[in-house]
């Protein structure tokens, strides 16, 4: 029998992640295309977004991340059919004094999956999630752009497939 390759940890070991900026993609399981349809690919009509009820569901979750983790924010996210990508603020309360259980990246992401998972009744999330630590206010413009012309771009996406 075949010995399955070790899961690598996707994190960066010693790296605090409860401080910085973060682009994060989470996929669903069998990168199911379940949470939106990409529209409008003609001349005159640019790609838009529609959200099913369960991207809907997702999206709800995204907004309430700051309610949840005052230290968070969402700065930036897309639902594309079967991931979605965000940036993720992290940051220390009352001008850089810490709080005392720091807002770790994990415990953000978890929480959304969690959440979306309690409300529609199963899990639709692939295990783990992609992250990019964004250093510098260049890495932070490229990716924003990326995701506003992600849904152009589907057909040429990493995660299109007919």
């Amino acid at each position: 029998m075949e010995e399955l390759p070790k899961r690598r940890h996707p994190r960066l070991k010693a790296f605090d992640y409860t401080q910085g900026w973060y682009f994060v993609t989470v996929c669903t399981a069998g990168k199911r295309k379940i949470l939106c349809d990409v529209v409008g690919r003609g001349a005159l009509t640019p790609p838009q977004v529609r959200l099913s009820l369960v991207g809907r569901v997702v999206e709800k979750h995204i907004l309430r991340t700051n309610t949840l983790y005052p230290t968070a924010t969402i700065d930036k996210y897309v639902i594309m059919p079967n991931h979605v990508h965000l940036i993720i603020a992290i940051h220390s309360p009352d001008g850089g004094v810490r709080a005392p259980r720091p807002t770790h990246l994990s415990s953000v992401v978890r929480s959304i999956k969690a959440m979306v998972t309690r409300e529609i009744g199963h899990t639709i999330w692939q295990t783990s999630f992609y992250d990019h630590v964004i250093r510098s206010e260049a890495d932070y413009l490229r990716i924003w752009q990326y995701m506003d012309e992600n849904p152009v771009r589907w057909t040429e996406d990493e995660y299109y497939f007919e």
